[in-house]
């Protein structure tokens, strides 16, 4: 695990990472999530703070693209429909100049495995599962869509003595 003074992005999977994992469909087919306001604090934190972040996700909701945009990432770093998430790492990596090992990812079943073990320090839920956790360097206290995603980032922003709110700023930016 990269020391996390080292850490320069971040990136997440959504569902059971941004979300509880629950998905809603209503009768046109249209999929739903919740996520929680607090983390989504913590990603406009990051993007105030000039940490380059993406979402790495195989679903494909047009509202994952909106929430995650108003919580400050740019439509560019949103792969949707990932089948391959180290490639789309690689490519949000190049695009930013950086190296995995510069980034935090956040994930919490087999798919992030992989993504998991190359970044430089992989997150995973408490209640991810088996394969993730064990590709994990942390296993945060808190479940997905609960808090995970808020507390490792803001403990890495504190670290780095980033976590500083200017009103300024966020009523420019959102």
């Amino acid at each position: 695990m990269t020391d996390l003074l080292e850490i320069k992005a971040f990136a997440f999977d959504v569902d059971g990472v941004l979300t509880d994992g629950g998905v809603f469909c209503n009768l046109e087919g249209q999929l739903m999530r919740t996520y929680d306001a607090k983390d989504g604090f913590a990603l406009r934190m990051a993007a105030m703070n000039g940490y380059p972040m993406a979402v790495i996700t195989g679903g494909r909701s047009g509202s994952i693209r909106a929430r995650v945009i108003t919580s400050g990432l740019k439509p560019e770093d949103v792969y949707l429909g990932s089948r391959d998430k180290m490639t789309d790492l690689r490519d949000f990596c190049r695009r930013h100049s950086l190296e995995p090992k510069d980034v935090m990812f956040f994930g919490d079943d087999l798919p992030d495995a992989e993504v998991l073990k190359a970044c430089g320090c992989g997150v995973c839920p408490s209640d991810g599962t088996p394969d993730a956790k064990e590709a994990a360097d942390i296993v945060s206290d808190y479940p997905g869509g609960k808090g995970c995603v808020r507390y490792e980032m803001e403990r890495v922003m504190r670290l780095q003595g980033k976590w500083n709110f200017e009103t300024a700023e966020y009523k420019k930016r959102f």
